[in-house]
């Protein structure tokens, strides 16, 4: 991991085209400004991590599914 300092107005730039700038630091929390192209997604760490889990179980879900219909002899036509 890299890890920068950066001060309150301060920004890094990643890709020539993706903007992080440190808005505020207030105690523990740190408001940050992203500039980015819009084909770029962004998300919180835990909104993605979630995302994943849920792609995830549907997944699993999907193989659960296909089984018992294997199981049942089948889709009747």
């Amino acid at each position: 991991m890299l890890v920068l300092t950066r001060k309150k107005g301060e920004s890094i730039v990643i890709s020539d085209d993706i903007v992080l700038t440190v808005l505020s630091v207030e105690g523990e929390n740190v408001k940050l400004g992203i500039t980015a192209p819009r084909d770029i997604d962004i998300y919180r760490k835990e909104v993605l991590d979630a995302i994943e889990q849920n792609n995830q179980n549907a997944a699993m879900n999907l193989d659960i599914l296909q089984k018992t219909i294997k199981d049942l002899g089948g889709l009747t036509k």
